[in-house]
């Protein structure tokens, strides 16, 4: 296991990681970290490594694209001193390419969404312990439809930042790719983008793994 004794492991991101969060700050008493990925992560922590007593901050904002985490990034992330940091944003950033083509505005094109991604890593790896970089996903098997061609892109440009700086990577999107050769996306999410229940606890345990988690 990677976490040690006491440290505070914060979650940052769009809709798929808030998910209900308490505001300010998701983290305390009374579904805090909301319904999502982070309730999952936190529950099996706990419930497996009681005694490493690790602080689990949810900090998703529902519509945000990387440009937003930008923009609130000292306040709620370097600002609550995390131990870790794990970033799962770009979903927005491709979707409103799709849904909004008129809106130009909100769209994030790659080479913005690299640079700004890059950017927020590099100045938050000399204050953490590490950080977690997760690809944004569609849950479209099919991967010459438009927007899931467009997603790898910007998944692939995820996992070389995560090369170029040395830190841990999920690729959520392969996850889901080896979970639909058993199920239909729709038994997941109708949208293809905000998952129930068996798509929280894949991410989660996703996340566990990679941290280590072998309880």
């Amino acid at each position: 296991m990677l976490l040690t004794k006491g440290q505070k492991f914060l979650m940052i991101g769009d809709s798929v990681t808030d998910f209900d969060r308490a505001r300010p700050v998701g983290e305390g008493l009374f579904n805090a970290l909301g319904t999502g990925y982070p309730m999952f992560f936190n529950a099996s922590l706990q419930a497996a490594y009681p005694e490493l007593m690790i602080r689990t901050v949810n900090m998703g904002v529902s519509g945000n694209n990387v440009r937003d985490l930008k923009a609130r990034w000292q306040s709620d992330v370097l600002d609550l001193k995390p131990d870790w940091v794990s970033v799962l944003i770009g979903i927005n950033d491709v979707w409103r390419q799709f849904d909004s083509p008129t809106m130009p505005e909100t769209h994030v094109p790659l080479a913005e969404y690299k640079e700004t991604l890059s950017g927020l890593v590099a100045q938050t790896l000399p204050h953490v312990t590490g950080m977690v970089l997760m690809t944004p996903y569609y849950m479209e098997p099919q991967r010459e439809d438009p927007m899931r061609r467009r997603m790898d892109q910007y998944g692939a440009a995820v996992k070389e930042i995560s090369e170029q700086y040395g830190t841990l990577f999920l690729d959520v999107q392969a996850m889901f790719d080896h979970l639909f050769t058993y199920m239909h996306s729709a038994n997941v999410a109708w949208d293809r983008v905000h998952p129930n229940a068996i798509g929280h606890m894949l991410i989660a345990r996703g996340l566990l793994k990679l941290l280590g988690f072998d309880r």
